[in-house]
């Protein structure tokens, strides 16, 4: 990759107006709200690119392109079937028990709907997910430093932890928002000029699929068997992807949900979902379709060796598209795309381990600023296990494969004690603890048998598709069962907190176009005629 003088201005002025927006914001970190949640006074049309962008990490550049090259146009499923249903359940559903309890973060909810062991035993494992998560964007971004500047792959990872280190300490989640907003546009227009220059030297889309393997083309149409690049049926692909790890993502994920918590009422709370979901439903055009450019015009994609390997295909794009300066663009594009999933990652870490972990555990009753100190001495904490975590990465063929690997032990299982916690009151405190440990250990179960060959799958994908609906099965039958010989809580305790017992809420929005409703009719709509015309 020939990167000349203007693409290192380029990345330099980036990393400068990131730790500049850090730095501005430090001032306003007055109290420990300031810097976890942001004051609650966001408004929604950044908590809404805040929200997507925190989900725009290497996952979604790197690991969608690798996808993209790996199952063809199937991975588009990630987006229709994988997020905009769940991302309009969440915001009509599952926000106003959010925002409306005024929660600091997803374990404090189970702790008001269940009890303190359940909210530990999420807390805990939630923890341990972000800094696991965190670790991808480390590595991805690792890769591109090691492509960009030939440098080992530890160096690379140590650079990059810097940087979101600094920000995130400084301003918090007002810092990692803001500059989420800005990594959002910053990779829409330096990725989109990849999918336009290929297809154009290609022929056009149909030359793309004629030159790619059978099947690639295609999103249902041969899914009756697991006759297809990803090697599941249409029943793996609802029940695994398209229910339990989408919705427990989504639905679950105090990631994202973050973002919409830090805005400034409950109707711009539901709406942040919503505004992110009509940008996210075009993003295939992004990251699936560049993946299966790469698949077409790079020999030997897929085979051994780090510099050929799925993961790579958007870098040696980027490396065959791009003239100097372009070239800088868009490098620091991926190089957004990854602080702003790694950012996203520890400012949830730093808010659970403090909230969570810290003052419920280790050290209640302590001063505002005593856990506003905690906060940033938590965010260096989350950096350095992260870095450990971004070593595991590399033994994977795919990123993509990697997190939805993890999403099956973390949040498949989750998934249930929500839904059976929300739409429930039955639903009793140790049913909903036992149930998590029940799935978490299913899952356990099924990776280990998977690993040992006692269970085999067509594709890594498929069995992580399949362990999620087993981890989500068996959660879901036990919390069931044991809510029927244990206490439940008192009705008068519930207020807010199960579906059909509100507490009281702000006037919603009047202005029609604004309404929840109608903007998830509008991209329900969009996504639905996208899944035709790709049939």
């Amino acid at each position: 990759m020939h990167v000349g003088f203007v693409d290192y201005a380029i990345i330099g002025i980036y990393f400068v107006f990131v730790l500049s927006i850090g730095f501005i914001l430090k001032k306003k970190m007055v109290r420990s709200e300031d810097f976890f949640l942001s004051g609650h006074a966001i408004p929604s049309w950044i908590t809404g690119l805040a929200f997507l962008s925190a989900n725009l990490g290497a996952i979604e550049v790197m690991g969608m392109a690798a996808n993209g090259a790996q199952y063809g146009i199937m991975t588009a499923h990630f987006y229709w079937v994988g997020a905009i249903p769940a991302m309009v359940f969440l915001a009509l559903f599952m926000m106003p028990f959010y925002y409306g309890s005024r929660v600091r973060s997803v374990p404090e909810y189970l702790k008001l709907r269940f009890n303190e062991p359940t909210r530990a035993f999420n807390a805990f494992s939630f923890a341990a997910m972000t800094v696991l998560m965190s670790g991808i964007n480390m590595y991805a971004m690792a890769l591109v430093f090691k492509l960009l500047l030939n440098w080992s792959m530890t160096a690379s990872i140590l650079v990059s932890a810097g940087v979101v280190l600094a920000y995130t300490v400084l301003g918090g989640l007002t810092s990692s928002i803001y500059n989420e907003v800005l990594q959002f546009f910053l990779i829409v227009f330096g990725l989109l000029p990849i999918t336009l220059i290929g297809l154009a030297n290609l022929g056009g889309w149909h030359a793309l699929t004629a030159s790619l393997p059978a099947g690639f083309d295609h999103l249902w149409a041969h899914t009756a068997t697991a006759g297809n690049p990803m090697g599941i049926d249409w029943l793996g692909i609802v029940s695994g992807l398209g229910f339990v790890l989408s919705f427990g993502y989504w639905c679950t994920d105090f990631l994202v949900i973050q973002r919409a918590l830090a805005a400034r009422d409950m109707t711009a709370a539901e709406r942040t979902p919503l505004i992110a979901a009509f940008p996210k439903v075009l993003f295939p055009v992004l990251t699936v379709v560049p993946g299966m450019l790469a698949l077409a015009i790079i020999p030997g994609l897929g085979s051994n060796g780090a510099n050929l390997s799925y993961n790579m295909a958007m870098p040696l794009l980027l490396a065959k598209y791009y003239p100097s300066g372009m070239l800088g663009v868009g490098l620091t594009a991926m190089l957004a795309s990854f602080m702003s999933g790694m950012a996203g990652n520890i400012t949830a870490f730093n808010t659970v381990w403090t909230f969570d972990i810290y003052q419920s555990y280790l050290a209640p009753d302590k001063s505002d600023e005593h856990y506003l100190w905690v906060g940033r001495l938590a965010t260096a904490l989350g950096i350095v296990v992260s870095i450990g975590t971004a070593y595991l990465v590399m033994g994977f063929p795919s990123i993509m494969d990697y997190m939805q690997m993890v999403f099956s032990f973390f949040n498949a299982p989750l998934f249930a004690t929500f839904l059976l916690g929300m739409f429930w009151k039955r639903c009793t405190p140790w049913a909903a603890f036992w149930g998590l440990v029940a799935g978490t250990t299913a899952a356990i179960i099924h990776f280990t048998l998977t690993h040992f060959g006692v269970i085999s799958y067509p594709s890594v994908m498929a069995g992580n598709f399949w362990r999620s609906s087993i981890a989500w099965s068996s959660n879901f039958v036990v919390a069931i069962a044991l809510s029927f010989v244990t206490k439940p809580r008192d009705e008068k305790e519930l207020a807010g907190l199960v579906w059909g017992m509100p507490a009281e809420r702000e006037v919603r929005e009047q202005s029609w176009y604004k309404r929840p409703k109608v903007l998830a009719a509008c991209v329900l709509a969009l996504t639905i005629a996208l899944d035709v015309v790709f049939w």
